[in-house]
């Protein structure tokens, strides 16, 4: 009797495809752009994204430095990750600081008990930009966290003024992009595209990629206001009514400690942040961030004129 060998399957997980798109795109912005940068601000998003650019390129270290804009209202924790892990890695960390642009009298800084430098990060990122003649930034953006988010393509295209026309987007049919510039254009790129918070936790669970603390419950001085958890900090004024009181926290989001919200949470370790996350109903920036509630199109407004 004559047995034929049982055909092999190779299958891909969700995980894994969506690894694999993310090595793709990252490996096709350094042969097509000859100058790209990664943001890297010490979130999970883009702890997971230099995570993935280390496996894109491994052995040889990734081909572009990574570019951090400091509002200068950021939360410590994330502060220390970010030098911490440059340092580890050995790689060029660009700063990019807001109170220089405040300074010099580039940018205004906003007034009043809500005020945030959150929204004066564009001016110091398009001058970045600009002075060191990046051609594309690679930012952690996904889909998933806001609808301005979810209509922007993997290439996202910004013209000579740093500027995104939402109605001015190339198609990207089965995986192609199209990275020509002309002088003084530049791209956008999120290779995190269509992934969930959800599949950033597993991926970070999977791959056991390292996070600021704060990303944990954790004891932490609080307030309520605008039907948010914020944190308690010298850059955030009380309102009258206010009251400070010590809960069990943690960041879903990590952004200006002005404009950044947090959840009362008794998850502390990676399994129970998923568990955690499966169970939620609203998106995390809907959950925990104060600068997208100044209108319903607060978002894209802010990518129209530069923002990540």
């Amino acid at each position: 009797m004559c047995y034929l060998p049982t055909p092999l399957r190779y299958e891909l997980s969700p995980l894994e495809a969506l690894e694999a798109e993310s090595l793709f795109i990252l490996r096709e912005v350094a042969s097509e752009l000859d100058r790209p940068v990664l943001l890297f601000s010490g979130g999970k998003d883009s702890a997971v994204l230099l995570h993935l650019a280390l496996k894109a390129f491994w052995p040889a270290p990734p081909p572009f430095p990574l570019m951090h804009v400091d509002t200068g209202h950021n939360f410590p924790e994330v502060l220390r990750f970010r030098d911490e892990r440059v340092a580890t890695l050995g790689a060029r960390l660009i700063g990019v600081s807001v109170q220089e642009a405040i300074d010099a009298g580039r940018v205004t800084e906003e007034k009043g008990p809500r005020a945030s430098r959150n929204r004066l990060q564009t001016q110091p990122l398009l001058e970045a930009i600009q002075a060191h003649g990046f051609n594309a930034v690679l930012g952690g953006a996904r889909r998933d966290e806001e609808k301005s988010r979810a209509k922007e393509r993997v290439y996202s295209f910004r013209d000579e003024f740093g500027q995104w026309d939402p109605k001015n987007q190339r198609p990207e049919p089965w995986g192609l992009y199209n990275g020509r510039l002309r002088r003084g254009e530049h791209l956008r790129v999120f290779p995190l595209s269509n992934w969930t918070e959800l599949d950033v936790w597993h991926y970070i669970a999977r791959e056991g990629v390292a996070l600021p603390s704060l990303y944990f419950t954790h004891p932490r001085q609080v307030f309520h206001r605008d039907g948010m958890l914020m944190a308690h900090s010298p850059f955030l004024p009380l309102l009258p009514g206010e009251t400070v009181m010590t809960r069990a926290v943690r960041f879903r989001t990590v952004g200006d400690m002005t404009c950044t919200a947090c959840v009362e949470s008794s998850a502390a370790t990676v399994e129970q942040v998923i568990a955690e996350v499966r169970a939620s109903r609203v998106t995390e920036r809907g959950a925990s961030r104060a600068d997208d509630r100044f209108s319903e199109t607060a978002m894209e407004e802010r990518k129209r004129e530069g923002y990540f």
